[in-house]
């Protein structure tokens, strides 16, 4: 990642955490703008210009091996302030000389409370909600580095906040980046402005011009195709790309038959008529069914979606001239569950079609705009941009569509029975003002059959299950608590209303342990 040595700004150190990107998120919210770079290239790193503070992030290994990831300890003479999170705090009492254990018996996962055990720069005004933070480790610190001292504890964890105030390093063991810390926001808070000192200076809306100018200067005189589904991510990308080329921008939108129902007619009628772009449909529902065809994998139907999304745009391109690029909406949370920061497999979690699931060799050049975002703020942007709120506050919907909506092989009928499913659930919603209290809802359909009575007569038909989040930014989430009401009606109308169907049940889960989509 280039670096901005003009700005002040918060350098964030990746050590492969899924959340490492909630804690630049966290940071741009109170104005701070930061950048996030791999300990490898921190290393080759020479000049230290305008980094006011450094924060090493969690990430899935660990300082008790022979070999790990770590960072020079020359930057622990720099007095530059340090605060590490997790395995950052781990690294910092490893560099510096204190002693670490990984335990089966004695992990954190989940809510922890703290025990204060002293004030501290780093954690002012944080009890004032509660001592309630989020856990993810298996190591400890269990002996301190010299000259550091404890400043909260926990049952399990002694060492969980620890600080060095003369040379402003700080550790915690939690995740003050996720929303199931309480208050967690305002550790952030703390070591920008009352230990680095640093001043506000980034939103999102002062990068629309950037991005902008960055897509002009990139594309020149040629043509870029947009992958335009009427999703919030790719409209938002459309009109972004729109402003900055204009004419040469050429919208496809492809049918593959695994949207949701209406949706497709919906979204050209709006980008053809209300903003003039120029959008051509492809029906490609036949080709994406066939492909699909007995392929039950999650894996496999996103690889197959991507490659023949790319070979269609492809042949698309070929009736132009000058068109070298492909547009897409991808999102920072589509890249970190899909590429590994530390090029380990484990820490992976899915691909995606626009990102895993894209073919390894392409013709067409990716122009990617919302790729160091999330959804929130490209709602932000998309608001800026004169995007209607139907699409603008819609719930994210995948890629790969129903496809991974449906668990197993996909056929025709189970498409048409989860289109009508989902029409009544998202209906319902809206319907009852609960749409926008939810960060994400869909209806799946699982590869069960159970048996039912209607009519008195007996039923062997699928099992629909409902999914409902809050979230602030998808990287994670809790189930919405529905009044047993709503759920009530809304089984009977499912049950009701669509043939195939004979039960319904509701996901209560959060992530983690699950993900937000089933596949």
């Amino acid at each position: 990642m280039q670096l901005y040595e003009d700005k002040d700004r918060i350098l964030i150190i990746d050590f492969g955490s899924q959340v490492t990107k909630l804690i630049a998120r966290r940071i741009r919210d109170l104005g701070v703008f930061s950048e996030i770079i791999t300990p490898k290239n921190f290393i080759k790193l020479k000049k230290y210009k305008n980094i006011k503070g450094i924060i090493l992030s969690g990430g899935p290994s660990t300082v008790t091996k022979d070999k790990f990831q770590t960072v020079p300890r020359e930057i622990f003479k720099k007095k530059i302030p340090i605060l590490g999170i997790c395995y950052g705090l781990q690294l910092i009492a490893k560099l510096l000389g204190g002693k670490i254990k990984s335990s089966k018996k004695k992990r954190e996962f989940g809510r922890a409370f703290l025990l204060k055990k002293k004030s501290s720069l780093i954690t002012k005004n944080f009890y004032n909600s509660s001592a309630s933070v989020w856990m993810s480790h298996e190591d400890a610190v269990i002996k301190l580095p010299k000259n550091f001292t404890i400043i909260a504890s926990t049952k399990e964890s002694k060492m969980t906040i620890i600080e060095n105030s003369k040379d402003k390093v700080y550790g915690v063991q939690f995740h003050p980046e996720v929303t199931h810390t309480v208050n967690g926001k305002q550790i952030f808070i703390n070591f920008l402005f009352k230990i680095c000192k640093i001043k506000t200076r980034w939103n999102v809306l002062s990068q629309k011009s950037r991005l902008i100018k960055e897509v002009k200067q990139r594309v020149k005189k040629d043509k870029v195709i947009c992958a335009l589904s009427g999703g919030v991510d790719s409209s938002v990308v459309a009109l972004l790309i729109n402003q900055a080329i204009k004419k040469n921008l050429i919208c496809i939108m492809v049918d593959t038959g695994l949207m949701r129902k209406n949706e497709f007619k919906y979204t050209y009628k709006i980008f053809k008529e209300k903003y003039k772009l120029n959008v051509k449909l492809i029906d490609s529902s036949k080709i994406f069914l066939n492909k699909l065809k007995n392929i039950s994998s999650p894996e496999k139907k996103r690889k197959i979606i991507g490659n023949l999304f790319i070979k269609i745009f492809e042949k698309e391109s070929k009736k132009y001239n000058n068109i070298k690029f492909l547009a897409q909406g991808t999102l920072y949370p589509d890249i970190i569950e899909s590429k590994s920061s530390t090029g380990s497999k484990t820490s992976q979690i899915k691909s995606h079609h626009n990102v895993g699931g894209l073919p390894k060799k392409m013709k067409l050049k990716l122009i990617e705009p919302l790729k160091e975002f999330f959804k929130d703020e490209v709602r932000v942007l998309g608001k800026s941009l004169g995007l209607v709120n139907e699409i603008n506050f819609k719930h994210p919907f995948p890629g790969p569509g129903l496809a991974i909506r449906i668990i197993g092989n996909i056929t025709l009928e189970k498409i048409r029975i989860l289109q009508e499913a989902d029409y009544i659930y998202i209906n319902e919603l809206i319907k009852n003002n609960l749409y926008h209290k939810i960060w994400q809802a869909y209806a799946a359909l699982l590869p069960i059959k159970t048996v039912g009575v209607m009519g008195d007569s007996r039923t062997y038909e699928y099992m629909c299950l409902l999914r409902a989040v809050t979230s602030e930014d998808g990287m994670t989430a809790d189930y919405f608590n529905f009044p047993k009401n709503f759920l009530d009606n809304i089984s009977n109308k499912i049950v009701n209303n669509v043939k195939g169907i004979n039960r319904v049940v509701y996901d209560i889960t959060s992530k983690p342990p699950s993900t937000i989509e089933l596949e």
